[in-house]
This record gives C-alpha cells, structure tokens and sequence, in this order.
C-alpha cells in the first residue's frame, strides 16, 4: 500500500477522491486485521478508525471478507512483484539470487505488517483466501523457476525444486529474522542466506553469468 497507517484519517463529512477514500479504508483495515485477526476484527472499528460512518465503508466494500480479499490480493501482488523485479534487475545469476533473498526480507520488513496477511492469515479455511496465499509462493516460485531453467539447462521440474527451495529458505528465514527482533542487521542476513543459497545452486550447476 502506498498509504500508511499512521495517515491521518479525514474527518467524517470530508469528501475524498474515491481511490482516496479507498487507500484510507484499505490503511485503517489493514491496522485492524493485523492486529485482531480477520474473525475478530470489526467493520465498526475499521470505519471509526478510518474516520468514517459505516455506509461509507460499505460504499467502498460490501462487506469484511471484500475488504479482508482486497488487502491480501494488494500485498500478493507486491510480493510477487518484488521477486519478480529481483530476477529481472540482472543478468549476474549470484546477484539475481541476492536480490530475491532482499525481495522476502524487506516485504517482511515493511510497514504496516503486510506479510502477516499472505503467511498467517487465520482465514486459510476460505478458499479465495487460499488461493491467494497460495499464489504469492507459486508465481514467486513460476519466476524463479523460468530463469533456473534458461541458465542451468534443467528440465522445468528439477528448476522448479530449486526455486521451491529458494522461495522457502527465504521466507523462513526472513520471517525468523524479524522475529528475533532484527538482531542480525538486515544486508547481513540477506547476505548469509543468499550465500548458503548460492552455493548450492552456483555450485551444483552450470549458471551462465
């Protein structure tokens, strides 16, 4: 999201751009789900933190699990974005792995907590909410895997594994990184893990830098 939480909310009865009003919603919800949970939070105290009647919110989201999709299917994107600009941003297969290692540890070091959605959502039993919590590792996984098999000559199921196994190691670890209150400053972390990743993937097959 490109608007904080910590935006202050116009005041009701202050007209707003729609798009406007909906990344104040979107804000506000997203302080509510991360901190109560998608079944215990309450359109009420999104509203009232949104600085905002009921009916507006309803205006903009018919209803919790509306506002809940449209949050998740935002930080999916954003995460799938990140790797997949990490892949592309060099032709240098030891720093292409650097970068998507960075892509895992600075979404779960964003503001707002956006990867608590995606990795512990308590909404997993919905399906549409599966789905996309799903596809944040599969089309990381699709992209990875599309660079694995052009520079290492694998067959596609073989590269798919490796970046199954990249897209793990990089979400686990970043996740226990930031659990453990950052300790370990971040550029070293990411170093770390993306040189244990390397050398199994620089050192078992034929990258082509």
């Amino acid at each position: 999201m490109t608007e904080t939480a910590q935006s202050a909310p116009a005041g009701r009865g202050v007209r707003l751009p729609r798009t406007a009003r909906r990344a104040q919603l979107l804000a506000a919800a997203q302080d509510v789900f991360v901190a109560n949970g998608y079944h215990a939070a309450a359109m009420d105290e999104i509203a009232e933190r949104a600085g905002v009647s009921k009916p507006v919110l309803y205006q903009h989201f018919p209803g919790k699990l509306e506002l809940y999709m449209a949050l998740l299917e935002s930080h999916v994107d954003e995460l799938v974005g990140r790797v997949r600009t990490a892949i592309g941003s060099t032709t240098d297969n030891k720093l292409r792995v650097r970068a998507a290692v960075a892509a895992f540890y600075d979404f779960v070091d964003g503001e707002g907590q956006a990867f608590r959605m995606v990795f512990e959502s308590d909404l997993r039993s919905e399906p549409a909410v599966q789905s996309a919590v799903e596809r944040a590792t599969t089309d990381s996984v699709d992209a990875i895997t599309d660079t694995i098999t052009a520079d290492a000559g694998l067959d596609e199921e073989r590269a798919r594994l490796l970046a199954v196994g990249l897209v793990g190691l990089s979400q686990v670890t970043a996740r226990s990184w930031l659990a453990d209150n950052r300790r370990v400053p971040k550029e070293d972390a990411v170093a770390l893990i993306s040189n244990l990743a390397w050398r199994g993937i620089g050192g078992g097959f034929p990258l082509q830098h």
